[in-house]
């Protein structure tokens, strides 16, 4: 049993491409959230979206 389960909510996570917002989506979408990602610098956003992603995590 999973009590941490996620499947089918939506998370929006600012901040998420490094430091504790990145830490929280990781753990959302390890949890079965579908992730939607914000964050300022462009790059760092895009290289944790795709590092996400190759976890098998999905985004909205």
């Amino acid at each position: 049993m999973n009590i941490f389960d996620l499947s089918g909510s939506t998370a929006l996570i600012s901040g998420s491409s490094r430091g504790l917002g990145r830490a929280i989506a990781d753990g959302l979408g390890a949890g079965g959230a579908n992730l939607i990602l914000n964050g300022r610098a462009g790059t760092t956003l895009s290289q944790a979206a795709d590092e996400l992603r190759t976890k098998g995590y999905t985004r909205a």
